[in-house]
């Protein structure tokens, strides 16, 4: 590990002007991903910032009737918090679904957003790979991509999006609360925050420089059945080949997101509109304009049986 800087700092405007200063700081929290990442040298930052001291480690009420998730509450905490459970289960199901319980009890809100694939050629740092070396080249493409993404992807990047959690907060319509350099702040839909690879796929998100989240809002509950189903290789401290988390109403309409299938969590609004008509209507416009490879083909299918046993499930 190479040699770094530290810091704690004792407000959000601070912190973010405290990384904007310096191109290669980064945010240190958890450290669940990045302390990994600097093992190996895929990550270098010369300077870390502490930001566990800036109390954002609350769940509160929102003023529209949902919530505000703070930006350091922890994966545990958050998925055993009452209110999360009673009618945000699809969040609590799906954070269950990720890494282990000791890693949980570590791993903040806003880490858990902003972790990093865990594509095998961006973690050998002898292969060439785009995401963490712009312009080298992808080793994935051509190789060995059971893994990978099959649809969203570019001739840049294939690689897969890890969070369970950011798929729940994909079908719930969260938003992402941040504040600037300059203290100013802005709200970011979920839907927005993650890029697609295109030809820089270094820039995983819209966060600018120095940008810091917050927090994460939950809108007012909108009832149903929430459901997150992972399939996985081993049964537990895997990521998913796919999943699906679904919010399904008693008239059979609702809202459905997919993971293990993109670069960013993947939810299409339109397809929506088909899960009345069951499963493969939905898949079929879920994963318009796929492109798997021979290997990970499957995954199609799987989607579709996938989401299939999900709104079996939700009929009871």
């Amino acid at each position: 590990m190479k040699s770094f800087t530290y810091e704690k700092v004792n407000s959000a405007e601070a912190a973010a002007s405290a990384a904007a200063s310096n191109s290669n700081a980064k945010f240190i929290a958890g450290g669940t991903n990045l302390l990994d990442l600097m093992k190996l040298e895929i990550e270098t930052p010369s300077h870390l910032i502490d930001v566990n001291g800036l109390g954002f480690d609350k769940i509160e009420p929102a003023p529209d009737g949902g919530l505000r998730i703070g930006a350091l509450v922890r994966n545990t905490t958050l998925a055993a918090d009452a209110r999360i459970r009673r009618d945000y289960g699809l969040l609590s199901r799906a954070l269950l679904a990720g890494a282990s319980g000791q890693l949980r009890n570590k791993a903040t809100t806003a880490g858990n957003l902003l972790q990093r694939t865990r594509c095998p050629y961006f973690y050998d740092t002898n292969q060439p790979c785009n995401k963490r070396s712009p312009g080298s080249g992808c080793a994935a493409i051509g190789g060995v991509t059971r893994q990978h993404a099959v649809i969203g992807a570019s001739d840049a990047c294939i690689a897969t999006h890890p969070s369970d959690m950011a798929i729940a907060m994909r079908a719930l319509d969260a938003t992402v609360q941040t504040v600037r350099p300059d203290g100013s702040t802005r709200d970011i839909p979920i839907a927005d925050l993650h890029r697609l690879p295109g030809d820089t796929p270094h820039i995983e998100t819209t966060l600018t420089s120095g940008e810091l989240i917050t927090s994460v809002t939950l809108p007012k509950p909108v009832g149903g059945t929430h459901i997150y189903r992972k399939v996985r290789d081993r049964a537990s401290y895997a990521f998913a080949l796919v999943s699906v988390g679904a919010i399904v109403q008693r008239d059979g309409t609702g809202r459905v997101a997919v993971g293990g299938v993109a670069h960013k969590p993947w939810r299409v609004e339109a397809a929506e509109a088909e899960m009345p008509r069951g499963a493969k209507a939905v898949a079929a416009r879920l994963l318009e304009g796929a492109r798997p490879t021979k290997e990970n083909a499957f995954k199609l299918s799987l989607v579709e049986r996938t989401l299939g046993a999900v709104l079996t499930e939700a009929k009871g």
